[in-house]
């Protein structure tokens, strides 16, 4: 015969929690906690947006050297 677990309830009001069953729970966030994932994804969105300025942007690109490397490795 399986044993009975004791349900929790939380206490409402202040504490932020919410009583078993009333359909889920709301948390606030700080304004930090939306604002930075935003600066940070708009970051290097612009990074993708624009690779032609970057520094070395006329040098072969690394992936390419690496496969010809692993190409060469392999092969011989």
């Amino acid at each position: 015969m399986p044993a009975r677990t004791p349900t929790r309830t939380h206490a409402t009001g202040t504490g932020g929690g919410t009583a078993v069953g009333t359909g889920g729970v709301h948390a606030r966030l700080p304004w930090w906690a939306v604002a930075l994932p935003v600066a940070a994804f708009t970051a290097l969105f612009l990074l993708l947006a624009a690779p032609g300025q970057a520094p070395g942007a006329g040098a072969e690109p690394a992936v390419s050297r690496i496969v010809e490397q692993l190409r060469h490795t392999v092969t011989r």
